[in-house]
C-alpha cells in the first residue's frame, strides 16, 4: 500500500561527486545544489503530458542552474606568478 504524498518530502542525493537536494511536492519535483534556492522545477502534470513534458524539461534544462560550478584550484603543473617579484 502506498502513502499519499501531502506534503513536501526532500532528500539528498549525489550524482558523480555533487551533492544535490531533490524535493517532492503534491505538485512536482525540483532538483537543486545542495545549499542553493534555484534549481530544475518540473511539475507532475507536465511530465505525464507527453510532449509539454518534453518542451518543460528542454526549458528548464536551458534555464535552470543545477551544475556545479568549475573548480578554481589550477591544473597540475601550474605555476603563480607574484607581482611582487617584478
Amino acid at each position: 500500500m502506498t502513502t499519499k504524498l501531502d506534503g513536501d518530502l526532500k532528500r539528498e542525493i549525489t550524482i558523480g561527486k555533487t551533492a544535490y537536494t531533490l524535493t517532492l511536492s503534491p505538485t512536482g519535483f525540483t532538483l537543486v545544489l545542495k545549499g542553493r534556492r534555484k534549481g530544475l522545477a518540473i511539475a507532475w502534470a507536465d511530465l505525464v503530458s507527453g510532449e509539454a513534458a518534453l518542451a518543460t524539461a528542454l526549458n528548464a534544462s536551458l534555464t535552470a542552474n543545477i551544475a556545479p560550478a568549475p573548480s578554481a584550484k589550477p591544473p597540475p603543473g601550474a605555476t603563480r606568478r607574484s607581482a611582487r617579484g617584478k
